[in-house]
């Protein structure tokens, strides 16, 4: 199977923009790498746009930089798909409202693998409605289950993963909720 890039997007202009929102910050390049658990010399790649990152790295990141994943991304035309281990994502719309913004996704879990994220910055959750199959996900030792019809939704400021159970992939929506960062 050929590995495909973590997100379509131009990693040029991924890279650019992962560097405006660390310099913004006043974090240096070593700091930054540090804080995601990344090696240095592969955020130097992301930002130069000479790589591509996994999901999870770009999740670490941007983390650590107390932004959305979809800061990274131009507002699409049409959804952006995003691939991890185990979950391809499309961003369908990020909006704002009184200091939160919201990134929906259409999301699609292979059955048999797990996917993993990072902890996001303190304050964020995510909540998943399931369209088909059934759905362990949330804190890494406090899975919530979701079958047809079923939503759940969690802090995801700690690690967190999501898993398809039985033969047939989860189909979902997750609207993820991002508090400004403190």
């Amino acid at each position: 199977m050929k590995s495909q890039p973590a997100i379509d997007a131009d990693p040029r202009m991924v890279g650019d923009r992962l560097r405006r929102l660390r310099q913004a910050r006043g974090v240096s390049l070593s700091e930054l790498a540090r804080r995601a658990g990344i090696g240095k010399d592969a955020l130097s790649g992301l930002e130069s746009g000479a790589c591509h990152a996994t999901l999870e790295t770009l999740w670490a990141i941007t983390a650590q930089l107390g932004v959305p994943i979809g800061a990274l991304l131009d507002a699409p035309p049409e959804p952006q798909t995003m691939r991890g281990t185990a979950m391809e994502s499309e961003l369908l719309e990020v909006f704002e409202d009184d200091h939160v913004t919201y990134e929906l996704y259409r999301v699609r879990i292979r059955p048999g693998a797990t996917q993993t994220s990072p902890a996001h910055h303190a304050g964020v959750s995510e909540h998943v409605t399931v369209f088909t199959g059934t759905l362990s996900a949330g804190p890494l030792g406090e899975p919530l289950t979701a079958g047809p019809g079923e939503h759940i939704s969690w802090r995801s400021d700690v690690p967190h993963g999501y898993r398809a159970h039985g033969p047939d992939a989860v189909r979902a929506t997750l609207l993820m909720r991002y508090p400004a960062k403190q």
